[in-house]
């Protein structure tokens, strides 16, 4: 019974996605930039210069400042469940995701909640409009008569 729901919903790729966005970002965290192999010494500004990894350190770290990412989760979320937009939907999870990881905990859980209920929605939008169809709609045949 799960996998024919899987399969009917497109949640394997939902769990596939989703596990592996949250491992990279635990990388990321946990493996790259708490391991200290990003240099210490960079300027921290663009106007010092953000050169090599100086760089990816400082987008990383400003992708977490402010909690932008929970931000933008909970931006994304709310624009999806309002306007019904899937990918929009998945941006808010997706970055939910992130946020949980990378220090946006308020705002990225409640992104990834909403976003979780705009696609759970849409979901169940498209299982009721193909139970409302009849067995040889999609044949293209019309009513004989």
């Amino acid at each position: 019974m799960w996998r024919n729901i899987l399969r009917q919903c497109g949640g394997m790729s939902f769990v596939v996605v989703s596990m592996a966005l949250l491992a990279a970002v635990l990388w990321l965290r946990y493996g790259v930039l708490e391991a200290n192999l990003l240099p210490r010494d960079c300027g921290g500004s663009i106007e010092q210069g953000l050169g090599g990894l100086c760089g990816v350190k400082w987008a990383m770290v400003q992708a977490f400042m402010y909690q932008r990412l929970g931000w933008l989760s909970l931006l994304c979320a709310a624009l999806a469940f309002v306007l019904g937009w899937r990918a929009l939907a998945w941006t808010g999870w997706l970055a939910g995701l992130a946020g949980l990881v990378w220090y946006s905990f308020e705002p990225a859980a409640v992104g990834a909640l909403l976003a979780l209920l705009a696609l759970a929605r849409e979901q169940r939008g498209q299982a009721e409009s193909q139970a409302d169809e009849q067995p040889g709609d999609g044949l293209g045949v019309g009513r004989l008569g």
